[in-house]
């Protein structure tokens, strides 16, 4: 009896200088600086989480986005704020960016300790239209020494503001297999030690779950790229009220979401073959070897034109020409279905950001001219941006994206590359081809004998310079695979 005492207060004793060895060994991870870290350890450099916690979802980030983030630690401004970009899936989540937020140049001294969050969110939904399909920010991170409390409960408010603006200007519905957690990510610039969390950014509610951050080289060297170039021809009414920028707005979007849902229920073909679902896209995947495949979109029959609704209007614009679209996947077994899914949005996304621009600028042009009147029947056309691919600088195929005005010059893009994603470009590293800028030799304003229109009322007022009978928005003008005329 007395011997099975003795072995049981041993094993105690045991099991008490374990829990110290281990709990000396958690504190030793969490304190020990980024950078003290060798090469090769640095990716082991992660969250350890606390008693009772659970480890949540893993995110797999390139490093060139550690050399960012330490580099923002040594310019001793705090806070220093930005946005993670990358791509989500349902067994794993990759970080192939960061970009700081700009610096407000006229309230550099007061936003000095402290964050503005619509200053972030406004750069955040800039950000979102430069990212091709595949890149989202799928988070945001913050430098600071201040408390940790503190500074996941700014880092919680961003998230969901974030969130909110760059949704409210998607046309899709969300899918099932939509992944709604996103990442924070707090580093203190002293000793370098990171806190990642994440949040249900669909639940109001949500808490902060404890989640991997993992540095690897190389981590987009596989990624593959499914693209197309297609056509577009839609006519879009606009309201008899059109003094009311609301309205117009309203409009517009209201006749893109018809066509977004066109393209949701169009066929996909990549290399001329419709792919199970389920199929992975990277059958026969050889190493280093950059999968590349082309796509088409087609419009079934019974969903080829939109529902005809006789409806009295004070106007139309007509959104034609050809576009390039193009998504990137992770290479972690990509399925069918998501490159079908992220090609088809980055089409609507690329397309309702063009409309979108071109009425912004229509909109600061009324300012300048005092909002003087138009003749009803007259018809104008207006060049939407084209778009234009920069490469990262990462190894592999990921490019972001920027659109050009017909009057703007080609040096305006670096510029603004740097503005909004914080990247050096010159103007040899971009692509341009892509898609050709449109060239105007001629317009005949008359409207056509055959086309019916409906006349506003004469005590309407002209909405700006879209505010007339017909708006024709040309789009760049690329070799188009596919034809959505008659839509």
């Amino acid at each position: 009896m007395l011997r099975l005492e003795r072995l049981v207060s041993i094993l105690q004793l045991r099991y008490k200088l374990l829990q110290l060895v281990l709990d000396a060994f958690r504190e030793l991870i969490q304190l020990r600086p980024l950078q003290s870290l060798k090469q090769d350890d640095r990716h082991r450099c992660l969250l350890v989480p606390k008693n009772n916690e659970i480890m949540g979802r893993g995110y797999i980030v390139q490093d060139d986005v550690e050399g960012y983030l330490s580099k923002l630690c040594e310019q001793k401004a705090d806070p220093v704020t930005g946005l993670l970009i990358g791509q989500s899936s349902t067994q794993r989540d990759f970080v192939v960016m960061a970009i700081r937020t700009p610096q407000k140049e006229e309230s550099a001294a007061a936003a000095r300790n402290s964050v503005d969050k619509e200053w972030v969110t406004e750069h955040a939904r800039q950000v979102s239209r430069m990212l091709p399909g595949g890149l989202s920010v799928v988070g945001v991170f913050i430098i600071t020494d201040a408390d940790a409390k503190d500074a996941l409960t700014t880092l919680r408010q961003l998230l969901f503001a974030v969130e909110n603006l760059i949704s409210s200007e998607h046309l899709w519905d969300p899918a099932d297999d939509d992944v709604t957690d996103c990442v924070t990510l707090q580093i203190n610039p002293k000793t370098r030690k990171t806190v990642c969390r994440t949040f249900d950014i669909k639940d109001p509610k949500s808490v902060a779950k404890p989640a991997d951050w993992k540095y690897q080289s190389g981590l987009c060297s596989s990624w593959a790229t499914v693209s197309c170039s297609l056509n577009v021809d839609m006519l879009l009414p606009l309201p008899n009220n059109r003094t009311s920028t609301g309205n117009m707005e309203e409009c517009l979007k209201e006749g893109l979401k018809a066509w977004a849902h066109q393209i949701e229920c169009g066929l996909c073909l990549i290399d001329g073959k419709r792919l199970p679902e389920d199929s992975e896209l990277t059958v026969i995947q050889r190493r280093n070897l950059r999968q590349t495949y082309t796509a088409q979109l087609l419009i079934t029959t019974e969903n080829k034109r939109l529902t005809d609704v006789i409806q009295q209007c004070g106007g139309s614009v007509s959104v034609t020409g050809a576009i390039h679209s193009r998504a990137y996947l992770h290479s972690n077994k990509p399925k069918a279905r998501q490159a079908e899914k992220l090609l088809k949005r980055d089409v609507v996304s690329t397309v309702a950001t063009r409309v979108q621009m071109m009425l912004e600028e229509l909109l600061a042009s009324d300012q300048e001219s005092k909002g003087s009147c138009r003749d009803k029947q007259q018809k104008e056309l207006f060049c939407l941006p084209h778009r234009i691919f920069c490469p990262l600088k990462v190894s592999g195929p990921l490019c972001v994206c920027d659109y050009q005005f017909s009057d703007e010059d080609l040096s305006e893009v670096p510029e603004r590359l740097k503005e909004m994603l914080d990247i050096d470009a010159a103007e040899e590293d971009l692509d341009t081809r892509q898609e050709m800028t449109v060239e105007i030799t001629g317009c005949d304003v008359t409207p056509e004998p055959t086309q019916e229109k409906v006349e506003a009322p004469d005590h309407k007022k002209n909405y700006i310079g879209v505010a007339m009978a017909t708006a024709v928005a040309l789009l760049a003008t690329a070799a188009s695979m596919l034809y959505l005329n008659d839509i």
